[in-house]
């Protein structure tokens, strides 16, 4: 309390405002929480256009929205010192982007993906999983070169139908360089090219100072790859690859191994690389995080996306030179075996969603 003395004069003005996670208030609400400040010696007038000081009550209701409890798990209450940059957020929102396509990022969310990267001005960040760029985007905002690839042809090119509601088909300039262009970004915009993540088209030696992406579940989007079962069979016996133009399923499991070892291999010392992990949380455990000898994992956050789903941002950074024995290393660790868990992912999910679906019409026959 002594702390606020000074900012409770009666020479000050102020103002309160309350702010709430996983919960919205109602106007109502919000001023019989203000009102109950009451006891507090403020001494000084309100001011709600030009006050010197903005005091919040911040209220945090945990990370479940099936489940928001009563009160608040924790309450928060301060002088505000200075924004963040969440304008961000708005400035750069997907609903005002020139192109778009189903599984595009949260501006927010990639942001949060750019930080735990620790994007730097001049630092080349790659995304494998491209799509409609909305990763490089927030990396570009930091200064960085941004590049990637993408297995889809049609999104590489800007071609084939649109994600938007009333517009059937995409327009001539609708590409990842345009959005780049609209953020007056493109200056750090190397290339997307069409590419199978599972065939990596890169000179060896690192590369990258961060890999930022987020791979297919096969939700929205498809899990995929060049080649068919019969391809990958024929492969072994060929010393050198025709075009492949089918493709084959490609298993969670293995584009997170995938994934892993290209970060081992062409990430530099110290670099990073945050993706998302998709997850069925009633059989989640920290084991199924999957692992390489290169890699030290700095962080584990989990979004929610139902009461049995959710995803985690995972964040590695690179402490140890790859070297040719850890080309397969994952094979021979004990572990192997819970990580194939991710192969059913789709099937769990889409069983949530079933199950949801039955339960609201029995209860609509109520």
């Amino acid at each position: 309390m002594d702390k606020m003395l000074p900012y409770l004069q009666s020479d000050s003005t102020y103002k309160i405002r309350t702010h709430t996670f996983n919960k919205t208030l109602t106007q109502a609400q919000k001023i019989k929480k203000i009102d109950a400040l009451e006891f507090l010696p403020f001494k000084g007038k309100v001011n709600l256009k030009n006050p010197e000081h903005i005091f919040w009550i911040l209220e945090d209701y945990g990370m479940d929205p099936n489940n928001v409890p009563e009160e608040p798990f924790h309450l928060y209450f301060g002088r505000w010192i200075a924004d963040g940059q969440r304008e961000l957020i708005e400035s750069y929102s997907v609903k005002k982007r020139h192109f778009i396509g189903n599984t595009s990022m949260d501006a927010c969310l990639s942001f949060i993906m750019a930080n735990h990267g620790r994007v730097k001005p001049n630092d080349v960040v790659y995304d494998p999983f491209v799509g409609t760029g909305g990763l490089l985007i927030s990396s570009a905002h930091f200064g960085a070169y941004v590049c990637g690839t993408d297995i889809d042809y049609n999104t590489i090119h800007g071609l084939g139908k649109a994600s938007r509601k009333n517009q059937k088909w995409r327009g001539p300039d609708e590409n990842i360089r345009a959005n780049l262009r609209q953020y007056g970004l493109e200056k750090y915009y190397l290339d997307a090219l069409v590419s199978d993540s599972s065939r990596p088209i890169w000179r060896k030696g690192m590369l990258f100072d961060v890999i930022i992406t987020d791979p297919p579940y096969g939700i929205r989007e498809a899990t995929r790859r060049t080649g068919s079962q019969k391809e990958a069979v024929k492969s072994a016996e060929r010393s050198t690859e025709n075009h492949i133009f089918v493709s084959s399923s490609y298993h969670l499991s293995d584009i997170f191994f995938d994934l892993l070892k290209f970060a081992a291999e062409y990430l530099v010392m110290g670099g990073r690389l945050v993706y998302w992990l998709p997850i069925y949380r009633p059989e989640y455990t920290e084991e199924i995080i999957p692992r390489h000898p290169c890699l030290k994992l700095i962080s584990n956050c989990e979004q929610m996306l139902s009461s049995h789903t959710s995803r985690r941002l995972i964040t590695m950074e690179k402490v140890k030179e790859f070297k040719d024995q850890d080309q397969n290393s994952y094979l021979l660790d004990g572990q192997y075996m819970p990580y194939r868990g991710h192969n059913s992912f789709r099937e769990k999910y889409f069983s949530g969603v079933t199950k949801r679906i039955a339960k609201e019409e029995k209860d609509n026959q109520k």
